[in-house]
């Protein structure tokens, strides 16, 4: 169980934690394929067959992130594909209950994303989530992503946090391996990052189901400490 009076800094990814991956798992699984398959006159099944490889190659790089990228390998316009299916972008239940609770509760919310700053801007509209964080980070800004251990000395230098009383939650294991090699305590996995999708092995780190038992827990840590 999470020690919440040791925690002050609430380190937040976006995609997969606090907004459901369904969207990003049917842009580049589905809806890219099918538009690739279009201009290229190809069967949906062959554009899957030629670009899945392409995307796992990519997978934990800053190119993996990039609009700009994608719209150039692919000569398709990403950021337009995106807004085609804008109303499959939803936050996980309880989401902006938990960040109202823990804001009460005084701690600092850091969202923290790879998101490619299009993107960003895009879901942040589509959810009003943007109001809820006292910073907003993008490893776009840096150039490296999380996944890459000098992100975290990147960001302690625009958000200055103590490793023992910051908890990150991340649906990706390379993104939390990252930041317990950085020295960051308190980490948490998803366990659903896509809610149509199955549970995930989170391997050795401990999950949560869902932002339900966070706002049980930090209530009943507030009660404790009061």
């Amino acid at each position: 169980m999470l020690t919440w009076n040791r925690i002050q800094t609430l380190l937040l990814d976006m995609d997969g934690t606090l907004l459901d991956l369904h969207f990003d798992n049917h842009f580049w699984l589905e809806h890219v394929p099918l538009r690739y398959a279009e201009r290229h006159g190809l069967a949906p099944d062959e554009a899957k067959a030629r670009l899945y490889p392409r995307f796992r190659a990519m997978e934990g790089t800053m190119q993996w992130y990039c609009v700009n990228y994608w719209t150039e390998q692919l000569d398709l316009d990403i950021a337009e594909l995106k807004r085609e299916i804008r109303e499959l972008i939803a936050i996980h239940p309880h989401v902006t209950d938990f960040l109202d609770l823990a804001r009460a509760h005084g701690k600092e919310i850091v969202l923290v994303t790879n998101a490619h700053h299009m993107a960003l801007e895009l879901k942040l509209q589509e959810t009003a989530l943007g109001g809820h964080f006292d910073r907003q980070i993008c490893s776009h800004d840096f150039g490296r992503p999380k996944e890459d251990r000098r992100f975290w000395d990147w960001l302690k230098d625009r958000v200055p946090y103590r490793e023992d009383a910051a908890l990150l939650i991340d649906d990706s294991l390379p993104v939390l391996r990252s930041a317990r090699d950085y020295g960051i305590e308190h980490l948490r996995a998803v366990k659903r990052p896509d809610t149509r999708g199955p549970e995930r092995d989170t391997g050795e780190f401990e999950a949560i189901d869902g932002f339900d038992e966070l706002i049980r827990s930090l209530g009943s840590e507030g009660c404790r400490s009061g």
